[in-house]
């Protein structure tokens, strides 16, 4: 039996209050403050409340939570009740929004664009909201950067999990009963995930090639000992750190160009994502039908969509002999650091956003500007904007 911690340590009386409830998405395992991070943000002279076993799947304890300074509270109504920041890994529900004090503030992920519903909820009650995916990607916010500090360790276990299913080894080996030859790796997208993959596979002795949209990622490739396989036409621009949506035209190249590639792939991962929009379909059946007898693939983009055609949600599955991995939440399944990480990530944009005694509300800065979400009863992010206004 879990030991229930005995919560009879006094909380100080601070201004600001802040809850973390329990993730309840479907795969999701980690925790938005982890009981280091709350340490500190009580020193900072924050008061941090924590749903019972909400660091549960993450391996921190209620009662280091309690350790920490914080107070444990039985359910998330009720940490949402009493507070005037809520910290979460993924968007609230409007059902949680319903439990929230008005005029609140919320962090998290939200990719505000896909849950127009939970923006009027949150505008009804007049709950201000920071987006995490939405921080921009300047120098300045690299410590509040949670997609890159996420993205990382997905492209580190996509590696892990396509060589588990994979029944060959990666390096070469030389054994008096002949030589191993090295397993290829066929590495879709070069951003922080993408990088990640090659220098893991790298590191357990694969042969590795990689394509992206943008040309400009061929050194960084052959910096980590890959290969790039370039397109021969003119590659997208980047706004934002973000690459913009690659033409048709551009993308039916790529596909030609990697199509000889694949068949020889024992391992392929793809990562290509177009933000606001379906990840583009880079895998085509024709290509896994293709690929070698017990070949895999990992679709890291599988929540937008997926980038091959026959990956399934959430689903292992062995289609034309090929082994496709759909895994939902790649973070997720190395929930300790990926936790660590993120706590940092959204403490630091807290801290940059207010003191213990409320909020700066320095509208016009800019990591303020991008991140914010609504404010005051209204939709105030221009990108969230822009995508609702098509739909």
């Amino acid at each position: 039996m879990t030991k229930e911690p005995p919560i009879t340590k006094p909380l100080p009386t601070t201004p600001l209050k802040i809850a973390v409830p329990k993730e309840t998405k479907p795969f999701e395992r980690r925790v938005a403050l982890t009981p280091d991070v709350v340490k500190s943000l009580q020193k900072a002279g924050f008061t941090c409340l924590i749903e019972t076993g909400a660091g549960e799947a993450s391996y921190f304890s209620d009662e280091k939570y309690h350790d920490a300074g914080a107070g444990i509270v039985p359910t998330s109504q009720a940490a949402f009740a009493d507070a005037d920041v809520i910290l979460k890994v993924n968007a609230p529900t409007v059902e949680d929004v319903a439990a929230m004090k008005e005029g609140s503030i919320v962090i998290s992920y939200f990719y505000a664009y896909t849950i127009p519903e939970v923006v009027a909820a949150l505008n009804k009650k007049k709950i201000t909201a920071f987006s995490m995916d939405a921080v921009p990607r300047i120098s300045r916010a690299q410590k509040m950067d949670a997609l890159s500090s996420q993205a990382n360790l997905a492209g580190y276990k996509a590696v892990i999990l396509g060589a588990n299913e994979l029944g060959k080894i990666f390096p070469l080996l030389m054994t008096a009963a002949g030589t191993i030859t090295p397993a290829r790796v066929l590495v879709f997208g070069v951003g922080v995930a993408g990088l990640q993959a090659i220098a893991t596979a790298k590191r357990l002795g694969a042969v590795v090639e990689a394509t992206d949209v943008r040309a400009e990622t061929k050194e960084q490739v052959e910096s980590l000992g890959g290969r790039f396989l370039q397109v021969e036409a003119e590659g997208v621009k980047v706004e934002g750190g973000y690459a913009k949506e690659a033409s048709a035209d551009y993308l039916e190249k790529q596909k030609a160009l990697i199509k000889d590639r694949i068949k020889e792939a024992d391992l392929a991962i793809t990562t290509a994502l177009v933000i606001g929009k379906k990840a583009p379909v880079l895998i085509t059946e024709e290509m896994v039908k293709s690929m070698k007898t017990g070949s895999v693939i990992v679709d890291m983009a599988v929540e937008s969509g997926g980038n091959c055609e026959l990956s399934e949600f959430g689903k292992t599955v062995v289609k034309h002999g090929v082994t496709i991995i759909g895994e939902a939440n790649m973070p997720s399944l190395l929930p300790v650091n990926a936790s660590e990480l993120y706590a940092k990530n959204i403490s630091t944009l807290l801290l940059h956003l207010a003191t213990k005694d409320g909020f700066k509300w320095e509208m016009e800065e800019e990591i303020t500007q991008g991140s914010l979400i609504t404010h005051q009863g209204e939709l105030v992010h221009g990108f969230t904007k822009e995508i609702l206004a098509k739909k």
